[in-house]
């Protein structure tokens, strides 16, 4: 069953609401219940925001640990690369030598 009130359309669960609109005694039971069931997903989302915020936390200080971790290893390898082609230059230089 569809129903149009104000340009907006009601089906089975917005004209049970309206039923229970007549009958006062329901219908504050419905909204204490609706409420409840409310304030149940609201504190659902203010956990998931704290442990997603947690999470966020926990990788950006991993990807800071990964960050300088790299920038050390880059640096070593410069390091190792510069002296294997000192290396090789004197290997040469004894080459011609010999």
């Amino acid at each position: 069953m569809d129903l149009t009130v104000g340009g907006r359309g009601l089906t089975g669960s917005g004209v049970g609401r309206i039923i229970a609109c007549m009958n006062p005694q329901s219908s504050q039971a419905q909204v204490d219940q609706e409420l409840k069931q409310l304030e149940r997903r609201v504190d659902e989302l203010v956990a998931l925001v704290s442990q997603l915020q947690e999470e966020n936390r926990a990788l950006r200080q991993r990807q800071d640990s990964m960050m300088t971790e790299r920038a050390t290893l880059l640096q070593k390898n410069e390091q190792v690369r510069a002296r294997v082609e000192a290396m090789i230059g004197r290997l040469k230089a004894m080459e011609h030598n010999a």
